[in-house]
């Protein structure tokens, strides 16, 4: 049983991201659970511990392996079956923990923001008692990074997916758009001719790349970076800003 689960926003990948509050957390907490996604993110789960050390925990650390969704359900029903496998996952690993105590778990970025973190917690039974320190998400990140606003002058933000990008195209009303998780560089979707791009991969780790320009320009630097930083790495995460301004 986890009686209490603190969801810790640890940033983007940078040690300094994790707020007072979150170091705080981190020492506070009996129970670090901490998950192995497997051949070639082994840095994903390097940062949780380079933190966990930083922190001056004492925490009982316990590895997870992380599930993996199965391609041949439909995506809804592919995406519970993986939250409900996450959440046994969690049990049993903080079933197996000597020490009592609030279990942790480090949220890349930030638990609310396109992160599914605390609908799997839902899926305890029994329900436990949550707490949430919010970290810096990737669109902080991407913005400080380029060092541009987010919005323009009283103007909307909307922030979707790449699967959304792809099925619905571009947003009614929106003037600038956030595109996170995406998977497949859905920007090449879009009609280019009056769109500029600010992209970021790896944002804020010492492996960050940066790509910014008139979207028709930027798309072939963009998918090369992607290529071959996913060919050096085994992984890539991403995120990117359009607007209609090309100013």
């Amino acid at each position: 049983m986890i009686g209490t689960l603190w969801l810790i926003g640890i940033g983007t990948g940078s040690l300094r991201h994790v707020t007072l509050d979150g170091l705080e957390a981190i020492r506070e907490a009996a129970v670090i659970l901490v998950p192995q996604k497997g051949s070639g993110k082994d840095d994903l789960a390097q940062l949780r511990y380079q933190i966990i050390e930083a922190s001056g925990s004492s925490a009982e650390v316990i590895p997870f392996d992380y599930p993996e969704r199965d391609p041949a359900l439909p995506y809804l029903e592919r995406v519970a079956r993986w939250h409900d496998e996450i959440a046994r996952r969690w049990q049993a690993a903080a079933a197996g923990a000597m020490r009592q105590g609030p279990v942790a778990l480090l949220v890349w970025g930030d638990p609310s923001l396109y992160d599914s973190t605390l609908r799997i917690a839902e899926r305890l039974a029994p329900r436990a008692a949550i707490r949430v320190i919010p970290g810096i998400t990737a669109v902080q990140a991407l913005t400080a990074a380029h060092a541009i606003p987010l919005n323009q002058v009283n103007g909307p933000i909307c922030i979707t997916t790449g699967r959304r990008l792809r099925d619905d195209g571009w947003p009614v009303g929106a003037d600038r758009l956030v595109v996170m998780l995406d998977g497949e560089a859905s920007f090449q979707t879009l009609d280019q001719s009056d769109l500029r791009i600010w992209w970021g991969a790896y944002l804020s780790m010492p492996e960050q790349i940066l790509e910014h320009g008139l979207l028709a320009d930027a798309t072939g630097r963009i998918l090369a970076a992607r290529e071959a930083a996913r060919a050096r790495h085994g992984w890539i995460m991403d995120t990117y800003l359009l607007s209609r301004d090309t100013n």
